[in-house]
């Protein structure tokens, strides 16, 4: 059965990754995944955000992709290690940071695509996304950061696992299962979507045997990050379910509307 996640909503998926940085807006230092990024793809009418959580010294999950603040704010400590109040003043001329929790009450009709960076963010994300569900897709690069952040929403009493997309070792099973023709079988149990890259470190991930193998088990297939108008083209002619992008603005007129 299809997951409420893509139900009544635009196919090709337009995914905004990190938001959207309008010209506007880079003039004027905006950051990826703050608010005033995630408000920009929504004003461009992205129905899909693409973010990233880590956990603040605080305990609080925020929108944030890197490690450290080092390429953002010249800075080298770790997310970990500053508290959210320092951190919210740091985003505050950049525009303005986003808990997880911010971004769910302040974008009640987005559907978030969250990429879960650290295993510590599991346990709070639980009861963060339980209420939301429907609206929620739950990835990581890390297969078990993703269980462990699903299993803990279904312990805070959701009524529905939030969708998912198969980490690096789901998609490099199914990469190889599919090259030798054979089913994907359990790889994609429970899985939505396969996100991927259409190449990696010169290894084609994308093929027509992946995209046909998912396809066969219900599971879309979407690629990142695509910012020319030609490769989306080239992309959906292909049967790509997706596509993950900077530029979600020249996306919904490409391939989104």
């Amino acid at each position: 059965m299809t997951h409420p996640y893509f139900v009544k909503a635009r196919h090709p998926r337009v995914l905004a990754h990190r938001g959207l940085i309008t010209a506007a807006g880079g003039d004027s230092g905006v950051w990826e995944n703050s608010a005033a990024a995630v408000a920009a793809a929504h004003a461009a009418g992205a129905e899909y955000i693409e973010t990233d959580c880590r956990v603040t010294a605080d305990g609080d999950v925020v929108l944030f992709h890197d490690a450290t603040l080092h390429r953002l704010a010249d800075d080298p400590r770790p997310v970990g290690e500053v508290r959210t109040r320092e951190l919210s003043a740091i985003f505050s001329d950049h525009g303005g940071l986003l808990t997880v929790a911010d971004a769910l009450s302040a974008f009640p009709t987005t559907r978030f695509n969250i990429d879960v960076k650290t295993v510590d963010a599991a346990a709070p994300l639980g009861p963060l996304l339980a209420d939301h569900t429907h609206r929620v897709l739950v990835t990581s690069f890390s297969d078990a950061n993703r269980r462990a952040t699903i299993a803990a929403v279904l312990r805070a009493g959701a009524p529905l696992r939030p969708a998912t997309s198969g980490g690096s070792r789901t998609i490099a099973a199914v990469r190889a299962l599919s090259a030798l023709r054979l089913s994907p079988g359990r790889a994609l149990l429970d899985i939505d979507v396969l996100q991927i890259p259409e190449r990696h470190r010169g290894v084609k991930v994308l093929t027509p045997a992946l995209l046909r193998a998912a396809h066969r088990r219900g599971v879309e297939v979407h690629v990142w990050t695509v910012n020319d108008a030609d490769s989306m083209r080239r992309l959906v002619r292909l049967g790509v379910d997706g596509i993950v992008t900077d530029r979600a603005d020249l996306a919904l007129v490409t391939i989104g509307r």
